[in-house]
């Protein structure tokens, strides 16, 4: 099964359409859709505006591949559960969203492992015919290693020199 999220605070059609024309085109049946609060209606994939927490869990548990908007949690979910995913980045410009923060997320994962940056509608299609070939990341845990622990902790604990004590210091009185 292919999973599609577009997220829950803004509308995609853009993705939701050209994932809904790439499964007419190539009769796939196997792709579902959470589109949010859309406007286009899909004819061949899907869809549902939103689900609860535990069921899209098991959803994406069972996804072989994940679409998604360039959104940090659908990425990183793809990561921890060993899934590929493409990302198409919401457009400021075509109104999709409110700044173009999603366009740097796309640059900056296009080259991680298992994520596959989709630089438009007609990649996208390009990426999703090796969708079966798309291979996913090295498994990504939800905890810090012990020893990233461990250094994190020194440098709290150390007590800061008496210059930038004063510094913070003056910051914190707004001086």
């Amino acid at each position: 099964m292919i999973l599609l999220s577009v997220g829950t605070q803004l509308p995609f059609d853009r993705l939701v359409s050209a994932v809904d024309r790439w499964a007419a085109q190539r009769d796939r049946d196997d792709i579902v859709a959470q589109v949010g609060p859309a406007t286009y209606q899909p004819t061949k994939i899907k869809t549902f505006p939103f689900v609860d927490h535990d069921a899209f869990r098991k959803l994406q548990g069972e996804a072989m591949l994940m679409i998604s908007h360039a959104g940090m949690g659908s990425i990183i979910t793809a990561m921890e559960l060993g899934i590929p995913i493409i990302i198409l980045a919401r457009d400021h410009r075509l109104g999709e969203h409110r700044n173009g923060h999603q366009m740097a997320t796309l640059r900056r994962f296009r080259h991680y492992p298992g994520v596959f940056a989709a630089e438009d509608e007609a990649h996208l299609a390009q990426l999703l015919d090796r969708a079966d070939t798309l291979s996913a990341s090295p498994q990504l845990t939800a905890e810090a290693p012990e020893s990233f622990i461990a250094m994190l902790n020194g440098y709290i604990e150390q007590p800061l020199p008496a210059s930038r004590l004063n510094l913070v210091q003056r910051w914190l009185r707004g001086a």
